[in-house]
Formats: C-alpha cells, structure tokens, sequence
C-alpha cells in the first residue's frame, strides 16, 4: 500500500493537509473525495521502514469480509448496480486494507473490467474461493445469491477458527502465567532463602537441594532459554516454508493427542464446507479442488487432495485416494461417495461440513472444561512444590531453636 501527502479544502473552505494510505494515487484521491476534500496537491511518499505497511496474514479480518459480503448482497438484491455497491460499500467499511482494494476495483468496474477479473488483482485481501465463486455467479446471473452463500460459508469458518483459538488459549494463557510464576520465584525469591539455608548449614531435603539447584541454574542460563525459544520459533517458520520438512510437522500435529483430533475434524470441515459452496456455485470440479488446495493449510490433506485430483482426471473416483488415506473418516469417504453417485456431491458435502463443525463444538467445549482444573492442579503442584521446598528447612530450623 503506498503513501501519498495532500493540500486541499473542504466543502466549508477550510484549508486542510495530511497523509492518506492507499493502493494507488487515483484511489486516495476517490477517498477523499467521498470525504468532501477537494486536492489541490497530491503527492506519493518513498517507501521506507517508517512507512511501509507489515501485515501477517489476511490484511483484512474475517468478520469485516463477511459484513462486506453481507451488504454487497443486499445492496445488489436491493438493485443497486454492482459499481455503486463497490463505491459505498469502499467508503464506509472500517478496514483500511478493504476499503483501499475496493476504490481500485471500482475504479476497474468502470472501465469494463468484470468483479471477479477486477477482485483477482488483490489477491491478499480477496480469496480465491470468493473470485471463482464470483466469477461463476456472474456467469450465472445471480451475483446476489453467490455472495450471500460466500458470507455463509465464511461465517461458519470464522465460527469454527473460534472454537479452536478459545480451545487452545486457556491451556496457552495459564501455560506462559505459570512459566512466569516458575521463573520469578526460582531468580527472586528462591535466592534470598538460598543464603540463609547456606549459612544455617547441615544438609538439606533433596527437594530443597533440587529447587535450589534449579534457582542456581535459572540465574545463571536464563539466556539459554530465551535462545532456545528463539530457535524453536525460527525453526518453525523455516520447517513451514519447505513443503517436505511442513508435511511432517503437519503430520506430527495430527498425531498429537486430544488436539490433533479436534484440530483433524476443524480441517475437515473446512475442506468440506469449501467444494459445497464451490460446487453449489457451479465450479468446475478439477478447479474447486485446486482452490481448496490452497485454502487447507495442512500439507498431510493437500497432498491426498492432489491425488484425488489426479484420480478425476484419469476417470476415477474423487475418493478412491482419500479411502487409502488415514486422515479421512470412513464418514467422510462414504458421503462423499453417495453425494458421486446421486449427484448431489454438494449437499453431501454441506452435511459432513455441518456434522464437523458440530464435532468440534462439542469437542472444544469437552476439553476446555477438563483442562481448566487440570491446568489449575498442575500450576497449583509446580508453586507448591517450591513452597514446600523452602519450607521444610524452615520448619527444621525452628525446630533446632526451640
């Protein structure tokens, strides 16, 4: 996104200054304009590391889609034409990434160009499922409907990523509380008993020796554990960015107990949810399955994806792969199977996707509320510990007095 300083004045003559953000010179000065500025001067400012925009992930939010999603279709529905549903739907949104893609596709729209051609240009901000989704709907005429499913579909996945951030971030949030607590009493407070237990000499309960010891090296290699953190982070992104060290890192996480289960049923029903709104909307199969390629973020499933790609294209079944493969349920394959042989593969689909997303509620709901007191009784044992190491010497030294 670049950067542009402006002079102009409002509808009152005030003279008025600043910068702006946007994606190109004619749009900033379209959103200006909708703010009653009229430029004087407008000019694009170098790129630099003050200025330059750092965005991790999707620059826009899932929940600001899926309101633009809403009001596009009813405004469309409502007959308002697609180019003046672009034009107000880009200046009252509250993402600033959305609203900066929008006044470009306007600005495209009136030169001819289609939604899906014009949307396909901002490739972060508009998903592929939503430019093929678009593209099929105005081929079909019903644009309105398309984007409605799109705000359904998007809704639900947002619900599902819900579900397991609120699963995971108790266990995350009590995890780095009693890291701290752990850390703070061996480097602060363990010390100063430390110096007394030295000076009333005698030996010590192993517990108190082990705790000390633990103090000891805290305070001497806590640079250790920050290095470690460091390299387990960079790790990780370096392992993600090549597909044969990010498959069996995706391949470890599904095996991992309890959560890898829960996070298997949430990739599933995305996957699911995804080729029925593609399909529904009259995506070509072959084409649906390269676009959930993308969306699945686990290369374990893309890969079996692959493979039922290459199973249609040879004139096989879509299944035939998945039914060799562990990641899918036997659920799965056999709706999916049905949905083949019926020719309803769409409404199949949205039922496995329904009965997934279900799966996960339940499942998220389930762990939360028996990693709740197991985290409690875990952060309770840990602080307990070191209490007791310090105060079984102590008790021993009131004794010895008395």
């Amino acid at each position: 996104m670049a950067h542009f300083t402006y002079e102009g004045r409002q509808k009152t003559g005030k003279r008025v200054n600043g910068k702006i953000s946007s994606s190109s010179k004619h749009a900033a000065m379209l959103t200006l304009r909708d703010k009653g500025i009229k430029i004087s001067k407008i000019e694009e400012l170098p790129q630099t590391i003050w200025n330059k925009d750092l965005t991790i992930g999707n620059p826009v939010k899932l929940q600001d889609f899926v309101i633009f999603l809403r009001q596009f279709s009813t405004l469309l529905q409502a007959g308002v034409s697609v180019v003046e549903t672009v034009h107000v739907l880009g200046g009252q949104t509250s993402s600033k990434a959305l609203a900066s893609a929008l006044h470009v596709v306007e600005e495209d729209l009136r030169g001819g160009i289609s939604l899906s051609e014009a949307s396909s240009k901002h490739k972060k901000v508009f998903p592929s499922i939503y430019v093929n989704m678009v593209r099929a709907g105005e081929i079909g005429g019903n644009l309105d409907e398309t984007l409605e499913r799109l705000a359904v579909h998007f809704e639900k996945q947002n619900h599902t990523m819900q579900k397991i951030k609120s699963a995971l971030a108790y266990p995350i949030v009590v995890g780095i509380l009693a890291i701290g607590v752990i850390i703070f009493l061996l480097t602060s407070v363990v010390p100063t008993f430390a110096e007394m237990f030295a000076d009333f000499g005698g030996e010590l309960p192993a517990i108190t020796q082990f705790v000390l010891g633990a103090s000891e090296w805290m305070q001497r290699f806590w640079w250790l554990i920050l290095l470690l953190v460091v390299l387990l982070v960079v790790s990780i992104m370096v392992i993600r960015k090549n597909k044969d060290s990010k498959y069996f890192l995706d391949y470890a996480i599904l095996k991992t107990p309890i959560f890898g289960k829960i996070l298997q049923k949430a990739m599933i029903a995305r996957m699911t949810r995804t080729l029925s709104s593609l399909f529904s909307s009259s995506v070509p199969v072959l084409q649906a399955i390269s676009i959930v390629e993308k969306v699945v973020e686990n290369e374990v499933l893309v890969r079996v994806l692959k493979n039922a790609r290459d199973s249609l294209e040879s004139g096989e079944s879509l299944t035939t792969p998945m039914q060799k493969h562990w990641v899918f349920p036997p659920l799965v394959t056999q709706m999916i199977a049905i949905g083949e042989k019926t020719g309803a593969l769409d409404a199949m689909l949205a039922k496995v996707a329904d009965f997934y997303e279900t799966e996960v509620d339940n499942a998220t709901e389930s762990l939360k509320s028996l990693i709740e007191p197991l985290m409690i009784v875990l952060l309770a044992g840990i602080v307990g510990v070191i209490v007791l190491a310090i105060m079984v010497p102590m008790f021993e030294i009131f004794n010895q007095i008395n």
